[in-house]
């Protein structure tokens, strides 16, 4: 069980909710989550906010890597979150 847990990739994602805001999570599988979040399983922010959707995804090697770029990702502007997911995924503008 350690070593199925330790092999397992993490995430951080960003996600664009209905009312205009985003929110910055983590996960091990960005798929599922983000279906969670859309059926109100979610994070409470995102309950009232839906439909959200996905803006962006960035690896980490570890559940605490993810932990610690998700604090510094959490203290961004809205713009900053944006710009470095976009810039880390290489893509021109959110989905």
């Amino acid at each position: 069980m350690i070593e199925e847990r330790a092999a397992r990739d993490w995430w951080v994602y960003v996600l664009a909710c209905a009312d205009g805001t985003h929110y910055t999570g983590i996960t091990t599988d960005p798929d599922r989550r983000l279906a969670q979040h859309n059926a109100g399983r979610g994070a409470c922010y995102t309950r009232t906010r839906r439909p959200v959707s996905l803006v962006g995804v960035l690896p980490c090697p570890s559940h605490g890597d993810a932990l610690r770029l998700e604090r510094r990702m959490k203290r961004l502007p809205p713009a900053g979150k944006l710009k470095l997911v976009l810039a880390e995924t290489g893509s021109e503008k959110p989905a």
